[in-house]
């Protein structure tokens, strides 16, 4: 075998069946799939065997990849999570580029299942800090490593005491034999309902932290409540971040009211005419006011700050 997948996952079985027709319509024949499941309540399990997948107990992620890589007979192991989806002959060109230039570890691009601007631009920025950083501080993303089985298991697989960034930990250890690679003849489709669930610039926040935290003390490990991890719950989180919020909603109706100006300018009449003005007045009435939001937002949290 040349790939084995490996999914964990715990309640998917909304998202699982797009992954897995994602990789049913590949142009590629020699893989077998895994799904490792952490005790699902849904029909996780179910929908995998549907789709010929191989089903083995799991846990949380690390557990589960793990798991995985155990059961898997492939030359390399693909871990992607099941919110994911891969584009057309992505195992082909994965594959042919990892024997042509001789890779043991790799990731590749990550492009957002979104149409909203913002999502755009944060995983632009995520993928140039990826590509910055192979030779200083290699990072992929769990649900994005693909690493040969041999040098997964020199290095023991992913650590299980970690809580989180396990999988940073693996591509570190994995790249003092070999380098982390970026691949460029594949890219991965990914969800941002974890940005929906926390917030997208508190999501982004939470994760510089968590870097420099690791940095200057270390791995965080069970046990360390510096920050909590839910698997397999992606419900919204209870806990607002009001300001990152409001000024994220505020971009997102910033592009949202520009989308719909520019669509309504073919619908105007002639240039200049009454129409045509009142809906560019329109559209800057309604800047203004989110801007004015926005700057009543920012005062506020500054006031609270100082008292």
């Amino acid at each position: 075998m040349k790939i084995s997948v490996v999914i964990p996952a715990k309640n998917e079985e909304e998202l699982l069946p797009n992954l897995l027709e994602s990789i049913r319509a590949q142009d590629f024949d020699d893989y077998e799939v895994i799904v490792a499941d952490a005790l699902s309540d849904d029909r996780t399990r179910e929908i995998a065997a549907q789709y010929g997948a191989m089903v083995v107990d799991g846990g949380m992620p690390a557990v589960g990849r793990n798991a995985g890589a155990r059961a898997a007979s492939g030359e390399i192991l693909v871990f992607l999570d099941a919110d994911v989806i891969i584009p057309e002959h992505f195992l082909k060109n994965l594959y042919t580029e990892m024997q042509e230039r001789y890779i043991d570890v790799a990731t590749c691009a990550i492009i957002p299942l979104s149409d909203i601007q913002l999502d755009r631009i944060i995983h632009k920025l995520i993928n140039l800090t990826i590509l910055a950083n192979l030779r200083v501080d290699p990072k992929a993303f769990g649900f994005c490593i693909f690493i040969t089985k041999r040098l997964f298991n020199r290095i023991g697989g992913f650590d299980e005491t970690i809580k989180v960034a396990e999988d940073n930990d693996l591509v570190k250890r994995a790249s003092a034999f070999r380098p982390l690679r970026f691949l460029n003849t594949v890219h991965l489709h990914v969800s941002v309902r974890r940005f929906e669930k926390e917030g997208r610039l508190w999501y982004m926040a939470k994760g510089i932290g968590l870097n420099v935290y690791r940095t200057f003390k270390g791995e965080i490990r069970y046990g360390n409540d510096i920050v909590s991890y839910d698997f397999g719950n992606y419900d919204k989180n209870s806990n607002s971040h009001q300001t990152l919020d409001r000024i994220e909603n505020g971009l997102i109706k910033i592009e949202k009211n520009y989308k719909r100006y520019i669509a309504n300018i073919n619908t105007w009449g002639s240039v200049d005419s009454e129409e045509e003005k009142e809906g560019h007045r329109k559209f800057r009435r309604q800047i203004k006011t989110i801007v004015r939001d926005l700057r009543g937002t920012l005062t506020s949290s500054n006031k609270n700050k100082d008292s």
